[in-house]
């Protein structure tokens, strides 16, 4: 598998819900912003179903899980995180969503776009794959075309073309970064993420972290990376 090529700037995360870019993409994310890169995060779903706790009052909960993804992509040195607050669970394939996601791709103009592979097989959360079809949607052919959502035309929202798409979650990795200098920056990324994390769980996740990152660069020169699908768009 050969290492990824530095992605075109700017770069923009399609994320389903808080801490999946710090689960799949942190080192990553830290790597490029070390090196000047600009890096958008667009949250799709706030999160408002995830939690275990009876008592959880699901506003609370959104806000809570808001704030902790802020605090994550400050620490990586992310520039702008955008929430879309659709319900957690609730992503639908549809027109809405769609024109959601054209207007910030056209609004934020990335020529790279990191989000979740929707062609995983077998048990796959819905809001995953249904954030990455519509993200591959958006950006081609409905971003790219200028009778796509006519209406963006009056908000001087003009058609783009992204150059590159990572799906990480793959099970067709095609390339793999090199992590092993920002692999604990993403450790503390997700530790911002309180509300899913236990204390006591922590040295497992670590070690589940680790143990994944050193897989994925099983066939590389460095220990530890994240593997994606590189999709290069020239249409």
């Amino acid at each position: 598998m050969r290492e990824a090529d530095n992605a075109p700037d700017p770069v923009m995360l399609v994320i389903p819900h808080p801490d999946d870019a710090e689960i799949n993409a942190a080192g990553t994310v830290a790597r490029w912003t070390r090196n000047g890169k600009r890096v958008i995060y667009v949250v799709t779903t706030n999160g408002d179903k995830g939690s275990s706790d009876p008592a959880i009052d699901q506003l609370e909960l959104a806000r809570k899980r808001e704030n902790e993804q802020r605090a994550a992509a400050s620490l990586l040195g992310v520039q702008e995180t955008i929430f879309l607050g659709y319900p957690d669970q609730e992503l639908e394939d549809n027109s809405e969503f769609r024109k959601e996601l054209v207007r910030q791709l056209r609004s934020f103009r990335p020529q790279t776009v990191l989000t979740v592979d929707p062609f995983r097989r077998y048990p796959w959360h819905r809001d995953h794959r249904i954030t990455g079809q519509v993200v591959l949607d958006a950006i081609y052919p409905f971003a790219r075309d200028h009778l796509s959502y006519p209406e963006l035309l009056d908000e001087d929202l003009t058609p783009h073309l992204v150059e590159k798409v990572f799906l990480w979650g793959t099970e067709d990795p095609n390339c793999c970064f090199d992590i092993s200098l920002t692999f604990e920056l993403k450790l503390e990324a997700l530790k911002c993420h309180q509300s899913q994390l236990k204390v006591d769980d922590l040295p497992k996740i670590e070690d589940w972290l680790q143990k994944r990152a050193r897989r994925a660069a099983a066939q590389e020169t460095f220990p530890l990376g994240e593997d994606f699908h590189c999709i290069d768009i020239w249409w």
